[in-house]
């Protein structure tokens, strides 16, 4: 089915244009022309690729809100986060997730890379389908009209310096037992069903996950770069994200989280290091020279009160950034890149680090080749027909233009119009699956 779009205002990869006809068969984009209306659908405001979400733990949306009481840290969150993951099953897992990644195209997301390490059951043991809790995420992705790179994350020890290399145990203990599958090749195992399941489909990309240097023991990391590297897929991983984490790696390995995850084969071009927060110099070359994405959750940092990383600096060496919203305290990649130059500007007492459109290339170009769509995130023929439309004329970008309105004015509230896929999953500010509120809501209150 072809179907024509006529854009107010669109973002091209050569810049701002008015009165552009984007025309659309089936899931992909034909034509990008300019011209008059005439009998197209009419969007108004600013007109973009779709916004990819790098880095998503959708069980985390149940948290927003009830953290906030008290004072505490990164370590003393993660106990309530081990609460709802403690509560939840496949069945309660598809409506959270549905909920939040229909939030999510209310914000103007069209992918989502979700870091998925809630596998099995409260006591550890697999369902009957081992993979039931991914297959409910990808199910979520789709209802809500998101594609989704499942990143499959191997998750087998409690800290550094358990496992079996240590002479010990794991070290999981309560809610974290549902997270582990013993070793990596049993990850592994299990990993390769999931990627059989869905290979050739072309909104699903399973990838994988190398937890932290916390979850996963060095000796076992070169088996999830192997899985990675035969499916040509992403992997991600937490990276520095703690300095409590960066000490307790050095004291085990006498090297950093980078150099730990460099000599076992992890990074590259398909790699992507979550946070980056406290690297050192030669970090930085690390992630830099190997061509690994850095994927910055700047909500999320300041929210866990986790530092700001060196996001220009890598930028500028060469690794190229995303964005995500992670633990979903907010869900609005506007607020993401404009936090990575804000938060630059409290750290150097300087502005103007960042021009808004490489931010804006950020959140689209960059996140969706990170999570394994190199062919989405421009509206260019023969790219997925992402159309992601903002208002200009609200009370926060009104009196603004260009890109400029839309990275240091606009919020997700902004967002009326979503084109995923091909698919209209969003219309004058409201989704398809109806009030996605009263979904989330109902979501949150089985889990809490």
């Amino acid at each position: 089915m072809s179907v024509t779009y006529w854009c107010e205002h669109a973002w091209l990869p050569d810049g701002v244009h008015e009165s552009v006809l984007i025309r659309v068969d089936g899931t992909r984009i034909a034509d990008v022309t300019q011209g008059d209306p005439d009998g197209a659908e009419r969007l108004a405001g600013l007109t973009m690729p779709g916004l990819a979400n790098a880095h998503s733990h959708a069980f985390h949306r149940a948290l927003r809100g009830i953290t906030q009481a008290g004072a505490g840290d990164f370590w003393t969150w993660r106990e309530r986060m081990y609460e709802v993951a403690a509560a939840l099953d496949p069945d309660r897992y598809l409506a959270l997730a549905r909920a939040a990644y229909a939030e999510m195209a209310l914000a103007g997301v069209t992918c989502v890379g979700e870091f998925h390490y809630l596998h099995h059951t409260p006591d550890g043991r697999p369902y009957d389908d081992a993979n039931a809790m991914g297959h409910a995420l990808i199910q979520a992705a789709r209802d809500a009209g998101l594609r989704i790179a499942l990143l499959d994350t191997c998750y087998l020890t409690g800290g550094i310096g358990t496992g079996a290399a240590a002479g010990g145990g794991t070290g999981l203990v309560g809610a974290q037992v549902r997270f582990g599958d013993g070793d990596a090749d049993r990850w592994a195992s299990r990993a390769d069903e999931l990627a059989a399941v869905y290979k050739g489909q072309p909104d699903v990309e399973i990838g994988a996950a190398v937890h932290s240097v916390r979850a996963v023991p060095a000796e076992q990391m070169p088996v999830v770069a192997e899985f990675s590297r035969h499916h040509a897929a992403p992997l991600h991983a937490h990276v520095s994200e703690q300095r409590a984490e960066n000490a307790a790696c050095v004291e085990m390995y006498a090297a950093s989280p980078v150099q730990v995850l460099h000599e076992r084969g992890v990074l590259g071009p398909r790699s992507t290091a979550v946070h980056a927060t406290h690297l050192s110099d030669v970090d930085i070359e690390l992630l830099a020279q190997s061509g690994t994405h850095i994927c910055m959750c700047p909500t999320t940092e300041r929210d866990l009160a986790d530092g700001i990383g060196p996001a220009r600096t890598l930028f500028d060496r060469g690794a190229p950034i995303t964005l995500g919203s992670d633990s979903h305290a907010v869900v609005d990649l506007f607020e993401e890149a404009r936090a990575v130059e804000l938060d630059e500007r409290l750290a150097t007492g300087e502005r103007g680090h960042w021009r808004a459109e490489e931010l804006l290339t950020a959140a689209t170009a960059a996140g969706h080749t990170s999570l394994g769509f190199p062919d989405a995130g421009l509206l260019v023929p023969g790219a997925w027909a992402d159309l992601v439309s903002v208002r200009l004329d609200s009370v926060r970008t009104a009196g603004a233009g260009g890109v400029e309105a839309v990275v240091f004015a606009a919020t997700a509230a902004d967002v009326h119009s979503v084109i995923s896929g091909g698919r209209h999953v969003v219309s004058d500010g409201r989704h398809t699956l109806g009030n996605v509120g009263a979904m989330l809501t109902e979501a949150i209150g089985w889990v809490r």
